[in-house]
């Protein structure tokens, strides 16, 4: 990605950040990125957006298959679903689940397949359970990466008292 390529903002305008949730669960940003957002650097905003990216279409993939690329950007050229082209095709996959999976009755139709564990499940049903797993990545992510206290600072405040 090009550093003069702008990123638009993630924000979906369901924003729960604004009742006190860490992780939107609308775009999956932690509360200080929603709030920090217009400030960040054009890098600042792609590494966002890259980590937003790639947990939305590790979820995709754990339920879906794309057998066809082709057919799939067709499709979401045709249906006119607004997708950034500089993301994980999975990603679009999911953009084509959230406009219309109660259209799609014939998946091959639009090039993925339901993976066999969840072929009794609907595509309604399975784009809300990756949208589940898309905020518990993205809150675990948080829980691990970001709220977690720097122990390694701590220890070398109590070797300084040791000291002094």
């Amino acid at each position: 990605m090009s550093n003069l390529i702008p990123i638009r903002t993630p924000c979906i305008g369901v924003c729960s950040t604004g009742i006190g949730d860490v992780v939107c669960r609308g775009c999956k940003r932690f509360a200080h990125e929603v709030i920090d957002w217009n400030g960040y650097s054009v890098p600042q905003k792609q590494a966002i957006d890259a980590r937003l990216d790639r947990f939305l279409a590790m979820c995709v993939r754990n339920k879906l298959r794309i057998v066809d690329q082709k057919l799939l950007d067709w499709q979401l050229s045709v249906q006119k679903i607004r997708h950034q082209p500089h993301h994980d095709p999975y990603s679009h996959l999911f953009a084509l689940l959230k406009a219309g999976a109660n259209q799609i009755s014939a998946p091959e139709q639009y090039g993925f397949e339901i993976l066999p564990a969840f072929r009794g499940t609907s595509l309604a049903e399975l784009r809300e359970q990756i949208d589940e797993e898309f905020w518990v990545l993205s809150s675990a992510h948080y829980d691990r990466y970001i709220s977690t206290r720097d122990l390694f600072a701590e220890y070398v405040g109590q070797l300084e008292e040791a000291k002094g």
